[in-house]
């Protein structure tokens, strides 16, 4: 018996593992050597490539698919109709699977309705990429970005709250969001005991 959720019009390959608690909707895809952590929550008419891995509670909305060389961390949010890519040159006429880019996707991150990741990149652990947004390269820690082609825009906590830095004399910004302290040096965002970790 599983000990996750498949709707019957869903299709799961052999050679799959699909943790504790994750459920699977209306016709989705699940390819063969895929790895799909516990408490997921994968949507209607999604396709997951072979040799994908997913985290765990990772939410993926309607209608998105997720390609061989893509790797998901925990706690990721996949909007409805984002795009993922794994060639930069296709061709139809042309096979280039050994040519695959690989792209991950941090801890925590954010990823917008409709938007589209070119391959190749690193979304930084909780990363806000607003809707429709095209990203083309390395998103930071704690970065919001939106807009085509992808800017940042500031930045935003570990709940998706926006962080709005003080002004600074000695190069050292903090402030406290949702009960934790966030500092920004050097463009960019660090989050726990600012000491520990020797900045």
């Amino acid at each position: 018996m599983n000990d996750f959720f498949k709707h019957h019009t869903s299709e799961i390959d052999e050679n799959v593992k699909i943790g504790t608690g994750t459920k699977i909707w209306h016709w989705t895809h699940v390819s063969s050597g895929a790895s799909i952590g516990e408490n997921c929550i994968i949507g209607q008419n999604v396709f997951i490539g072979k040799n994908v891995c997913i985290g765990n509670n990772v939410k993926i909305q309607n209608n998105v698919s997720i390609y061989d060389a893509v790797t998901v961390e925990d706690d990721v949010f996949c909007g409805p109709s984002c795009v993922f890519t794994n060639v930069i040159n296709p061709r139809s006429f042309i096979e280039r699977k050994h040519e695959f880019k690989k792209t991950l996707v941090k801890k925590g991150s954010t990823i917008g309705a409709n938007s589209t990741i070119i391959c190749g990149v690193t979304l930084g652990q909780y990363s806000f990429i607003g809707a429709a947004t095209l990203v083309s390269k390395d998103v930071k820690n704690f970065s919001l970005v939106y807009g085509v082609p992808g800017k940042h825009s500031g930045w935003v906590d570990i709940e998706g709250n926006k962080l709005n830095f003080p002004i600074s004399a000695n190069g050292v910004s903090s402030i406290i969001s949702s009960n934790k302290e966030y500092f920004l040096l050097n463009n960019e965002v660090f989050t726990g005991n600012f000491y520990e970790k020797g900045l």
